[in-house]
This record gives C-alpha cells, structure tokens and sequence, in this order.
C-alpha cells in the first residue's frame, strides 16, 4: 500500500475553502435470533435445559462445558440422545472433536466447548442445542405416544383382550399345582402326583 503525501506552503492552505464537516450514520439492523427453551439457572450460573424426554443438558459457562445426564433410568434411549447431542455439537464446530467423554456420573457424558473470539460461545451453543431440540421433536413425539398406547392398552384394553367380571366360568381346580394333597409340592423328595 502506498501512501501520497502532498505538502503546501501555509499561504495557500489559509486560501483553501474549509472543508465541510459531515458525518454519515448509518444503522446496521442485526438479524434477532429468538429460540425457547425450558431453561434454569442454578446457583452457581450454570443453565440447565430440560426440555428433552430422556436427558437433562448442563451448561457450564465458567468451565465452558456441556454435559449431559439421564433423566430417569440408564437405557440405549439416554446413551443414544446424548451421543447425538454432542456428535451434532461436534458437527456444528460448537466442542471440541477430542472431547467428548464420559462424565464423572454414571450415565453422563460432556464435551469442551471451543473458544471463540468473534461470538459468544454460550449464546451460540444455546441456539445450536435449541436447534437440536427441534430436530428431536419428532422422536420425543413418537416415544410419548407409544408409552401412552401401551398404559392405554393395560388401562382400558380393548373387548378381544379383556373379560367381564363372571365371563370366565369358574372350575374346582385350575392351575398346576395341587392343594389338597397330604404333602406341599416343594417339599423336597415328596411327589404328589
């Protein structure tokens, strides 16, 4: 790059016209980004999500950490949410490749969050995760309706699999095993056929 200087003599600088003074604003509309999530912060600043069906996500701000834990039980289901949470936050260019990994509680798993100079990691990752949220709405859906079919199928099942009270009519003996014989059937040794 070049730079052109041109020095003039005093006399003439005091001949020149001033120059006018204009200062140009000009407002740049930044795109707003609104996304919900069943969120909670707890005392110590981290955000925790708990929108999902099988797995609470931790955000920890200071340690710049995600980690997540199960829900209710330990399944395939939790093991298989939580790898592809962070597999698509590892996608995203949100946590480091080399730091995924099982937590120090049974069942969680974590992953590093990568710095960033230009963005906020924490607002970022919370959008990512949002949007992950919403790609996980479908199976959230499907899994919810399944359960409920099978407690409505044990509940209220239909007229081919269940009976009326005095429907089955009743026998002196049913079962197995006998009990008006002189022996007990597990006593060892003794048959009581």
């Amino acid at each position: 790059m070049t730079v052109k200087i041109k020095v003039t003599p005093e006399d003439e600088v005091s001949q020149m016209p001033a120059p006018e003074a204009t200062i140009k604003i000009e407002i740049v509309e930044k795109e707003r980004i609104e996304k919900q999530l069943n969120l909670r912060s707890a005392l110590n600043g981290d955000l925790m999500i708990l929108d999902h069906k099988d797995i609470d996500i931790v955000v920890q701000p200071t340690s710049k950490k995600i980690v997540t834990f199960a829900k209710e039980m330990m399944s395939d289901a939790v093991y298989g949410a939580e790898s592809r949470l962070l597999e698509y936050l590892r996608g995203q260019g949100i946590i480091n490749y080399d730091s995924i990994q099982g937590g120090n509680i049974y069942g969680s798993m974590e992953g590093q969050i990568m710095d960033s100079e230009t963005h906020d990691p924490i607002k970022v990752t919370l959008i990512k995760i949002s949007e992950w949220m919403d790609s996980e709405q479908p199976y959230i859906a499907g899994t919810t309706a399944y359960d409920d079919l099978q407690d409505d199928a044990l509940t209220d099942p239909d007229n081919e699999y269940s009976t009326e009270l005095g429907e089955v009519p009743h026998e002196d003996t049913k079962g197995s095993m006998q009990q008006r014989d002189m022996f007990a059937p597990y006593l060892y040794g003794r048959y009581t056929y």
